[in-house]
């Protein structure tokens, strides 16, 4: 699938721009951003993707315990690398944490890391990028709840549902004269006591669903889908239409790969496609513009996100540069490494109050190169061993759980 990685290699250097201009091109940025949001741009192209991806890959095993191996190992090593080397470079003083971080207890915020849920449960992000980690991984648990009550080819449902929830959660703040606050459900029960507990209702949703009693199963999705949206809607740190759309526009990416493969109609499709666009653009325009946000930059940024996508899959089946090929290859280390590269050019060089593009252009040309050896030398070796472990573990009496 050329065309996906081409997707996603465009996407990663488009939210490298996002972040790098910041130091290097503060003009381009400020110019830019009001019109058109680079990082939401790139972010909502990797959504679409994850969402065309993620749930034919746990339909194609038929088996929620080599599903989740599998993304343990394909997200942790890195993950692990990226966390520590800026760990390291601000104990060194060569860099420093982003503001917030570290204000919470040490064990608290680790843990929270390790579930990939910071984000959803009122721990700032060691590295500003693992925002969007938080929710792939509701995304996962949603995706995996579906499939073990047998619900999965509703898709095309549960974005519509979602996109629609998204506008009234708009209406409905409108009407009670303000949104949630960010983090709202950390704010009333404690972020230590809410790590704690959604930890351990983590651990029993995903040991649960990868068990080989039926029951089990069905009750370990549900507890993941359920604790995922929750703390979505009572706990993100972007408005609850946002996170609401997120999750909404990568159930428009499987339902376009269900109809891609005759699971559904086209014309399904496109109508999930319009519902969840009308949404999205309804919802970011009635949330209006703030300090931190302006609704033309977002909405530009998220329809030509979903135009990228259309003419990625209309463009499939023709060539596709190798170029491209490889910047998808290496696009998780792309988006993982460039922060830290970034925290090291904070800390040495600093931020500069004009556009100099030469330290632009230097900046991709030292992340790029490094990128191929992140991938090769950390990610590859940690895909191989979770292909490894997941055939070893596989049960084979249940690989027809679908």
């Amino acid at each position: 699938m050329g065309w996906l990685d081409s997707l996603r290699g465009v996407a990663a250097l488009v939210v490298v721009l996002d972040h790098s201009s910041r130091a290097f091109m503060p003009g381009f940025r400020q110019e830019v951003m009001p019109e058109f949001d680079l990082g939401r741009y790139g972010i909502m192209v990797f959504f679409l993707v994850s969402g065309y991806i993620i749930p034919a890959s746990l339909e194609r095993r038929g088996c929620v315990r080599t599903f989740w191996i599998g993304r343990v190992f394909r997200m942790y090593p890195l993950w692990a690398v990226a966390v520590g080397a800026v760990l390291a470079l601000d104990f060194l003083g060569v860099a420093e944490l982003r503001a917030g971080v570290g204000r919470e207890d040490l064990v608290t915020s680790t843990v929270a890391h390790v579930t990939l849920l910071q984000e959803l449960l009122g721990t700032p992000s060691v590295l500003l990028v693992l925002w969007t980690l938080s929710y792939e991984m509701a995304f996962y648990l949603l995706v995996v709840a579906l499939f073990t009550v047998r619900l999965q080819h509703r898709s095309a449902t549960v974005a519509v549902t979602l996109a629609v929830l998204a506008v009234v959660s708009v209406v409905v703040s409108t009407a009670m004269g303000g949104m949630l606050p960010a983090s709202a459900l950390s704010g009333a029960v404690g972020t230590g006591r809410l790590v704690v507990i959604v930890s351990v209702v983590l651990a029993l949703a995903v040991g649960c669903a990868s068990a080989g009693s039926p029951v089990l199963r069905v009750a370990g999705g549900v507890l993941g889908g359920v604790a995922a949206l929750v703390l979505v809607v009572f706990n993100g740190t972007v408005p609850v239409w946002e996170g609401l759309v997120i999750l909404s526009v990568m159930f428009l990416g499987t339902a376009v790969h269900r109809a891609e493969n005759g699971e559904s109609s086209r014309w399904c499709a496109v109508g999930t496609a319009a519902v969840v666009l009308g949404c999205a653009v309804g919802s970011a325009y009635g949330y209006g513009d703030d300090a931190h946000f302006t609704r033309r930059g977002w909405i530009l940024a998220f329809l030509l996100a979903v135009l990228t996508f259309g003419v990625g899959l209309a463009s499939r089946h023709r060539r596709v540069p190798r170029l491209l090929i490889g910047l998808g290859v290496i696009s998780y280390s792309v988006y993982l490494v460039h922060p830290v590269l970034l925290a090291v050019t904070d800390g040495t060089i600093g931020r500069w109050r004009r556009d100099v593009p030469v330290l632009e252009v230097a900046f991709f040309a030292v992340l790029l190169p490094l990128c191929v050896l992140t991938h090769r030398y950390i990610e590859a070796p940690g895909q191989a061993w979770g292909r490894g472990l997941a055939r070893r573990v596989r049960p084979g009496s249940h690989t027809t759980e679908s």
